[in-house]
């Protein structure tokens, strides 16, 4: 075999080996894409899955409770599971540092004192709260719609007076007194509703509770055959007994303390729970919306934003539609008082009318006296009005004339 055919062959094994290799290379190029592509549809069926699984939780009492860390609330006690009672003392806070050098020294020995009394754990737990001045707001303009409503019955009744000329003027004097009283008690009222909206728009003002845990278990006091209820009340008058305990040692360093009642207990919790809710809808405000439970899921922001605008617009109409029929009401009421004031003119144009209606019958010349004499004791009533007025406003302008005597009329001293 010479050398060209040697290379030849070699140059064909080269080529099929080559080829066999590229071959390979592609084979495998495939399979890994294949299994690339399986993997992203085993990841997209998976997280489908979830997703359908998210969507279907349903919350029940039963995981309410099974989240929450106790039972129920009973007999100012917090009930936890496993046998756990918990009582919680509120203490109330000093101005330490506005305390004398022998004061704080009083202050931490007391402490000290405290600390060495314990025969028990305790727990303190602080929690910061958002002060919302929305409650101090309502019970404000609950106060000023009354003193509105008792400002416009004293103005019905100062313009009845007015319209009326049998008052005297220490009448009406006193009723213009109230009524400027009641007119600068409801600007007042006003003034400081104002401020106050405007001192609490877009800033929290917090407030710190400081609080002291106290447990008691099952297993410390269970001494014999004990049913749930006997349980409770032993439990009971443990945690009573370390509670008083506590605060007696607290009030040594001028720390005052008492006792969470149930209802207490439940805004404790509450706002725990819910911290951003209870800024909006504060436990009172629940219990009379018909909430029961403690542990809520969060509506969406958009739909409580709609919830506040249309209490909003509800509140605002019903001030505005009372504002108007206060106005229709005083009205009516004012004509009513013209009507009863100008009553003997219509009287006199009745009968004027009834006269030329059946002159006829009475005959031209007596009705013709008759309705000269009608406007005879129409202008004499007139006349005898414009001195009323006339009267009325010089006593008003504290002017008094004399009688029988001429010259300048002299002020009152």
């Amino acid at each position: 075999m010479n050398s060209d055919t040697l290379v030849q062959l070699l140059v064909l094994v080269a080529g099929i080996i080559f080829f066999c290799v590229m071959i390979l290379v592609f084979v495998l190029v495939i399979m890994r894409s294949k299994e690339k592509k399986a993997e992203k549809e085993r990841k997209a069926a998976e997280d489908g899955l979830t997703q359908v699984k998210k969507s279907q939780v349903i919350y029940t009492p039963e995981s309410i409770f099974d989240f929450m860390d106790f039972e129920k609330i009973e007999d100012n006690m917090i009930i936890q599971k496993k046998g756990k009672f918990l009582m919680v003392v509120e203490c109330q806070g000093i101005n330490y540092d506005l305390m004398s050098e022998m004061e704080k020294v009083s202050v931490e020995q007391g402490f000290i004192s405290f600390l060495n009394t314990l025969r028990h754990p305790v727990q303190l737990y602080i929690q910061t709260r958002t002060i919302n001045l929305e409650r101090s707001i309502e019970g404000y303009k609950n106060k000023l719609k009354e003193i509105e409503r008792k400002y416009n019955n004293l103005q019905i009744e100062y313009e009845k007076l007015l319209k009326s000329g049998n008052s005297s003027k220490d009448e009406i004097d006193k009723t213009k007194y109230e009524l400027v009283k009641q007119k600068n008690l409801k600007e007042y009222t006003a003034d400081i509703i104002r401020d106050i909206e405007r001192q609490s728009l877009n800033k929290n003002i917090l407030s710190k509770k400081y609080y002291v845990i106290i447990p008691c278990y099952q297993s410390e006091i269970e001494a014999g055959d004990f049913d749930k209820t006997e349980v409770r009340n032993m439990a009971f008058s443990e945690l009573y007994t370390r509670a008083r305990a506590i605060i007696n040692s607290l009030f040594a360093c001028q720390v005052t303390g008492k006792i969470l009642n149930s209802e207490e207990l439940i805004e404790l919790l509450y706002i725990a729970y819910n911290r951003d809710e209870s800024d909006l809808f504060w436990v009172e405000k629940m219990k009379q919306a018909g909430f029961e439970e403690l542990y809520s899921t969060a509506t969406d922001l958009i739909e409580k934003k709609l919830k506040l605008l249309d209490k909003q617009i509800e509140e605002q109409s019903i001030k505005l539609a009372n504002e108007k029929i206060n106005e229709a009401r005083r009205e009516k009421e004012i004509e009513a008082i013209e009507k009863e004031a100008n009553q003997e003119e219509f009287v006199s144009s009745k009968a004027k009318e009834l006269i030329r209606k059946h002159k006829k019958y009475i005959g031209e010349e007596v009705a013709q006296k008759a309705i000269n004499k009608l406007n005879q004791n129409q202008t004499e009533e007139k006349k005898q009005n414009v001195r009323l007025e006339e009267n009325k406003e010089e006593t008003e302008n504290g002017v008094v004339q004399e009688k029988g005597k001429r010259g300048r009329p002299r002020r009152e001293a």
